[in-house]
């Protein structure tokens, strides 16, 4: 159930009506907009009448919800999440954010060199994956705590954010010191486990569609995180897995603009993971970012032929800037612009 306040509602009136949720076997979620603040209340049974809500002071709409996800759904927050950092970085906002950076931290002079590259062209977002989950166990698997030391000391020098993936609930106490956003991959996008632990940490988590997921499943996903409290969660497009074998996936952008209705989350595209060729992320990135995503994560290695994981797939320094050049000029036409 949706309960959205009137713009003048006290908040003696929207805590009653919270108190009043509460009794009636909800769990209430709140919303607080520029203008107007909205109660999401999750779980109880199905034959409550909206009537009793309707009536209290300070109420101007209740709308039973009959989608699996409540708190994901768009009616939830209609303006639209915003992500903001510290360093007055939005995801959601205006701005294209663009999160960049290496398959795997492999070293300090490989990290620090994409980082600095990376960083002259405009991107915001250092990635890279100190624990890698690999297809193969005989793949490289990532440094662990010395590949996040790393990614925070490239990050703090060249003053970026710091993005990368936590694989299981252990990690998260690890990792909270290092990254200013927890990744989980499309590999562990229903481990509901670790989601629900993520859900009580007060960090923003982006969350990757997994292989063959459909939208409705990687909402319900995010309404684990929603439900444990934390609602800083961006959502990632990376492709799913179709029939056709040219590319490493199918990259769905159509997603794009469907969860930008359905959901108030913001939206990014991993058109590296999305396509696994290097000479059609560009296309995808460009056509993502004409389809409104909000933010793109972008694989980019100074050396790629020599990468330890995903080099097939990851930019050449000089097509990452001349990628953020098409970025600048596509971006204006559907009204945003580079962070």
């Amino acid at each position: 159930m949706i309960v959205a306040m009137q713009d003048s509602a006290s908040e003696d009136q929207i805590q009653h009506v919270i108190d009043q949720l509460v009794q009636m076997g909800f769990e209430v979620h709140r919303s607080t907009g520029a203008r107007q603040t909205v109660l999401g209340g999750v779980g109880a049974h199905p034959e409550f009448d909206i009537r009793e809500v309707e009536m209290l002071p300070g109420v101007q709409q209740v709308h039973r919800i009959t989608s699996p996800y409540k708190l994901a759904a768009r009616s939830f927050r209609p303006e639209g999440t915003v992500v903001k950092f510290a360093n007055g970085v939005e995801i959601g906002g205006k701005n294209v954010v663009v999160m960049a950076g290496p398959c795997s931290v492999e070293s300090h002079d490989q990290l620090f060199a994409v980082s600095e590259l990376i960083a002259k062209a405009g991107a915001r977002v250092l990635r890279g994956g100190a624990f890698k989950p690999r297809s193969s166990p005989y793949s490289f698997q990532g440094l662990g705590e010395e590949g996040l030391k790393l990614l925070r000391e490239a990050g703090d020098r060249f003053n970026l954010l710091v993005i990368s993936e936590v694989m299981e609930i252990s990690q998260i106490p690890l990792m909270l010191p290092y990254v200013d956003i927890f990744q989980v991959g499309a590999r562990n996008m229903q481990n509901f486990n670790l989601l629900r632990e993520l859900g009580k940490a007060r960090k923003p988590v982006l969350l990757k569609r997994g292989i063959a997921a459909t939208i409705e499943e990687l909402l319900l996903s995010a309404e684990y995180l929603l439900s444990g409290g934390n609602y800083e969660i961006i959502l990632c497009e990376r492709g799913i897995r179709t029939f056709e074998t040219y590319t490493r996936n199918t990259m769905d952008i159509s997603a794009i603009p469907i969860i930008h209705k359905l959901s108030h989350l913001p939206m990014t595209a991993d058109p590296s993971h999305g396509t696994g060729r290097r000479d059609k992320v560009a296309p995808m990135a460009l056509a993502s970012v004409a389809a409104g995503a909000d933010a793109l994560l972008i694989e980019v290695h100074h050396q790629p032929d020599k990468a330890l994981s995903d080099g097939a797939q990851s930019l050449y320094p000089e097509q990452f800037a001349k990628l953020m050049d098409e970025i600048r000029m596509i971006a204006p036409a559907i009204g945003r612009q580079i962070a």
